[in-house]
């Protein structure tokens, strides 16, 4: 499932939200890049990253914009290459639609709670929040949607989310909060999706029973 074969006008015609966003990315880390740089505090502000700071409120806009803005380049190819790799497959699996709308959902949830946790002052930004909702995905799916994964690609996923959030706790100036407030609300979303499409599926049933 995760082993990207397409050619990239394959993969932008199959996955284009999530070549979408990737393409975000990097002209938001190039605008950044040419107004100051991505790692500097008044360059991440002024484009939207979330921040508790004394004195100041965010604007709730941060929520949804602090998603698409990386600190740094090593930031910037890890969180993208996640995205290319593990995501394009969930767009492909629920369609374009609903999968912006859980990604943004997730890297939401991810923001809320970094900011409902956090008790130092941060500035926070990257798409590692919704990344981990997108894991999130396939492990519900591997618990109540086997059909839909295979034991490779749940051992996979398994072994990403342990070492990630591994990884979240050791390496300093990792948002644990947002990984794991993304986490949460992925298997959230996932369930509340599944609940969803449950119950219009079985509307469209009992309509078809009164059709003569």
């Amino acid at each position: 499932m995760f082993l990207r074969r397409e050619s990239l006008k394959q993969y932008i015609r199959l996955y284009p939200v999530t070549a979408t966003i990737i393409v975000i990315h990097l002209l938001v880390m190039a605008a950044m890049e040419w107004y100051g740089s991505s790692k500097d505090s008044v360059t991440l502000l002024r484009f939207g990253a979330m921040f508790d700071l004394p004195g100041i409120e965010p604007e709730p806009w941060r929520l949804v914009t602090s998603i698409f803005i990386h600190i740094g380049f090593e930031h910037l190819l890890f969180n993208s290459f996640a995205l290319y790799v593990f995501a394009a497959p969930l767009e492909g699996m629920i369609g374009s639609w609903r999968y912006a709308l859980y990604y943004l959902a997730c890297g939401v949830i991810g923001n809320v709670a970094s900011a409902w946790l956090h008790s130092d002052h941060y500035i926070g930004a990257g798409a590692s929040g919704a990344i981990y909702g997108v894991y999130a995905a396939y492990l519900y799916m591997s618990v109540f949607r086997k059909d839909l994964i295979d034991y490779q690609t749940k051992q996979t996923v398994r072994t990403i989310v342990i070492v990630g959030f591994i990884s979240s706790i050791i390496i300093p100036n990792v948002d644990l909060y947002a990984h794991a407030g993304g986490f949460v609300g992925g298997l959230a979303v996932s369930a509340l999706m599944t609940l969803f499409i449950k119950r219009r599926r079985e509307g469209k049933s009992e309509e078809e029973q009164f059709i003569v």
